[in-house]
């Protein structure tokens, strides 16, 4: 196990309709460089996961979202998964944990529809970032520059498309939580 996140406490932010492989692909990139992870929910304990739309393992969410601190974490992650994404941006715990998070300039990675809830969040204002393709209209009326790439770092917003991209984008993520604060990131706008 690397040491490179040793000391640094992550939060994964997932709920029902998680795409399977883009939370465990990257909490195990991050448990391997060290991290300390606590998985948050719409509410404390198990949901269920999918691979696309077929139902497969469910996870155990260590505490509700409304119970969590942005202060108490280095880093967050938000996997994709549809329902997922939409769930979350819904939920007004989640916005508001997450535009914490972005306040704080800690470094936040979201993959595939995970970048609903950034929308949500009025994180994504004047930044460069890609996603799942039909969230590129979302997110451009949001005030981003949607790009078709692997895996895009904007001052600690560290973005990728799909499944294919989990190489990508948990080395990004690591190397973004490692690095800390990005004090140069823009404050989210009022969400």
């Amino acid at each position: 196990m690397s040491s490179t996140l040793a000391g640094k406490k992550i939060a994964i932010l997932a709920t029902n309709g998680v795409e399977r492989v883009e939370l465990e692909g990257p909490r195990d990139a991050l448990r391997d460089a060290g991290a300390d992870i606590e998985l948050l929910s719409l509410e404390a304990g198990e949901f269920q996961g999918f691979d696309h739309l077929d139902q497969v393992t469910t996870f155990h969410a260590d505490k509700a979202v409304g119970d969590a601190d942005a202060a108490d974490y280095d880093g967050l992650l938000i996997p994709g998964g549809v329902a997922n994404g939409d769930f979350l941006r819904g939920d007004k715990d989640a916005v508001r944990f997450v535009a914490g998070v972005a306040e704080r300039k800690i470094p936040i990675a979201s993959i595939c529809h995970g970048p609903w809830i950034l929308i949500e969040a009025g994180v994504v204002d004047g930044r460069t970032v890609t996603s799942w393709p039909s969230l590129q209209t979302d997110l451009r009326n949001a005030g981003a520059e949607w790009v078709d790439r692997e895996v895009v770092v904007d001052e600690g917003l560290v973005t990728s498309r799909n499944p294919d991209d989990i190489p990508a984008f948990s080395a990004k993520a690591v190397e973004e939580f490692a690095e800390g604060r990005h004090e140069d990131a823009p404050t989210p706008s009022a969400a």
